[in-house]
């Protein structure tokens, strides 16, 4: 199986400024953030970076750890957009800004495989604050967007205000991904393209664990039965985990070895404004007709 690269270019509201010695600087509209990067195993551009605030991890291996602050930022956050969508950005315990702006051309692939259909009816799992829910929602698709956590949901109904699509055919649903996924199975429905971006670790609102290497061939397997010869993509992306591109293409060549189409795989990454070079920042497999 070749191995592609999707690469994330700078635009007028985020850009990935300098990156190394375990860390990167990236800009947020007008303000910028440092945080851990483990991958960036090079020496930065520059010796010297100024940044609002820089995210300090914590000691343990749980993920923890803390913003320490420079200057002053919205607590409410602050106004971003892409391509005509706009949604908040705003500092997260979670070392997060409240998207993740690596999956911009995830946004733009997933546009182009429906371009064309009339009003497409598509699925994001996982989904986060909504942004490819809204990036599909913009050019005119019927979305379904899942996830587990009504203040995440909540923050994707704020952006949709945001970005004036509240009028926008979008059901938002606030449940354990496995279980929906399976009901649709159930109910027969099918779909145009599905965007899955599981975490490595998460629960449910009923306390459903998630386990991604235990749980995610089970849950390609469901996805595969929402999609027919007429269907258009699935597209999975994959972080912080010990697996491979080519191991999660397989997974997928197998789920979707009876449909017409292209399964491919290999790195999503971020281009940097100061050299050009591009960090990595997760793996992805996909299916499209």
């Amino acid at each position: 199986m070749k191995l592609d690269t999707l690469v994330g270019e700078p635009w007028a509201d985020y850009g990935l400024v300098d990156s190394g010695h375990g860390r990167k600087l990236e800009r947020y509209g007008r303000f910028r953030f440092i945080r851990p990067e483990p991958q960036a195993l090079w020496a930065p551009a520059k010796p010297d970076w100024r940044a609002t605030a820089e995210f300090v991890p914590g000691a343990d291996e749980d993920g923890g750890g803390q913003w320490r602050f420079a200057e002053p930022t919205p607590r409410e956050g602050w106004p971003l957009t892409w391509d005509g969508v706009r949604f908040t950005a705003q500092t997260t315990p979670f070392r997060h800004l409240g998207f993740f702006p690596d999956m911009a051309p995830v946004w733009t692939w997933m546009r182009e495989q429906v371009a064309g259909v009339d009003a497409p009816e598509c699925m994001n799992l996982f989904g986060y604050t909504g942004v490819g829910t809204l990036a599909m929602a913009s050019k005119g698709a019927r979305m379904v967007h899942v996830d587990a956590s009504k203040k995440s949901v909540e923050a994707a109904r704020a952006n949709a205000r945001l970005s004036g699509l509240t009028e926008a055919p979008v059901r938002w649903i606030v449940e354990d991904a496995r279980k929906f996924v399976s009901r649709e199975v159930r109910r027969a429905r099918r779909y145009d393209g599905i965007l899955l971006d599981p975490p490595k670790y998460g629960r449910g609102p009923d306390g459903e664990v998630w386990r991604l290497e235990e749980d995610l061939p089970a849950m390609i397997a469901d996805c595969r039965r929402l999609l027919d010869a007429e269907s258009r993509f699935l597209f999975l992306t994959v972080y912080a985990v010990r697996m491979s591109a080519l191991a999660i293409g397989e997974m997928l060549a197998q789920a979707f070895a009876d449909l017409p189409g292209t399964v491919e795989a290999g790195e999503l990454g971020v281009r940097e404004e100061a050299r050009g070079l591009v960090l990595p920042t997760a793996i992805w497999a996909r299916w499209r007709r």
